[in-house]
């Protein structure tokens, strides 16, 4: 049985996330801690406090994203029920894919979130030199998407870039032909169309400047090769073979599409039973809930659920190690759980 650990991108911020996972695991704390220390700012406090509209920059939400997903993930690591549980392999949505690398060890925690840093930064400034935007379309085929975008385009860029599950793509372009791709949806049949809250046109030709800013930073970066657990990329749905391909496919991702819904039927092919949500918010759960109805997918955004899982794994140790009785107590308490409520 293959196991996934899924890590999300942009987006998936809140203010508060990590608060209460800092508060209940010390070794989640600790990683706030030491990117404070890196960035030199206080990110925990951003984090768990806010506000919001520093927090939902494209300059703060990337490192305090991948800081929270990597708070977490020091906790499965290093818990007793969890510290054996590997991933056969790791993904990441967009900025995710920096987490996935992480957390595969082809990324130091330090080389990770400061690059995740500059990443940030270096498409805040892109967006704010371009007139760029992003609109979500829900409920219409390939086919469709490609007839709306020939008809919103008018002469200026628009493209579908996210193929994040069956029946929903995000475009990004020019923030005219985004807005007419927004008014024309009803035409095709579209379930729903609506602007995204970002600053700019992302995973266009909008972003070569930071995609350039960030090629000079992956240059100053050990990268390890692949060794192990495998790590798959958002531009193509394969899965890197070399520390030149990791570096290239981060440059390119800023420019090009992300085809989560094909890196998703890849590990579903590849026979990756168990995935884990590792991070802030539930996207990513509910992509793969389209994606494949009745996939299990275990969601980690809260001290609760982290919580719950270190205890289901303490008993399946436990069954392993002592038989059948420790599965009765489980169960017992579960009854006992359902009682009180």
């Amino acid at each position: 049985m293959k196991t996934a650990y899924l890590f999300p991108g942009q987006g998936a911020q809140l203010v508060g996330m990590g608060a209460e996972i800092a508060r209940t695991f010390p070794v989640a704390a600790e990683i706030f801690q030491r990117a404070n220390d890196i960035l030199a700012f206080d990110l925990a406090k951003l984090c768990f406090e806010g506000p919001a509209e520093e927090l939902n920059t494209t300059t703060f939400s990337q490192p305090a994203i991948f800081a929270t997903s990597a708070a977490i993930l020091e906790v499965l690591r290093t818990a007793p029920a969890t510290k054996h549980l590997q991933p056969d392999v790791t993904a990441g949505l967009s900025l995710g894919e920096y987490t996935a690398l992480y957390a595969a060890g082809l990324l130091t925690f330090e080389d990770a979130l400061t690059l995740v840093y500059k990443r940030g930064r270096a498409m805040q400034a892109a967006a704010e030199h371009t007139d760029g935007a992003m609109v979500s379309v829900m409920g219409l085929d390939d086919e469709k998407i490609a007839r709306l975008c020939a008809e919103a385009r008018q002469g200026e860029l628009l493209e579908p870039v996210n193929f994040n599950c069956p029946g929903q793509v995000v475009l990004s372009g020019a923030k005219a032909p985004c807005r007419r791709a927004e008014e024309l949806a009803e035409k095709y049949d579209a379930i729903k169309a609506m602007p995204l809250a970002v600053a700019g046109a992302f995973h266009t030709e909008m972003m070569a400047t930071a995609a350039q800013s960030l090629e000079k930073a992956l240059a100053g970066v050990r990268i390890v090769g692949p060794d192990g657990v495998k790590t798959i990329s958002n531009i193509n749905g394969d899965y890197y073979d070399s520390s030149q391909a990791i570096a290239e496919g981060l440059t390119k991702q800023l420019t090009s599409p992300i085809l989560w819904q094909k890196c998703m039927e890849r590990l579903l092919a590849d026979g990756v039973e168990d995935f884990y949500e590792i991070g802030p918010g539930r996207v990513l759960t509910g992509l793969m809930r389209r994606i494949k109805r009745k996939a299990k997918v275990i969601n980690l955004s809260t001290a609760e659920a982290i919580n719950q899982l270190l205890q289901e794994r303490h008993f399946e140790i436990r069954d392993t190690q002592y038989g059948t009785s420790s599965t009765k107590v489980r169960e017992d308490m579960k009854c006992q759980k359902k009682d009180s409520q």
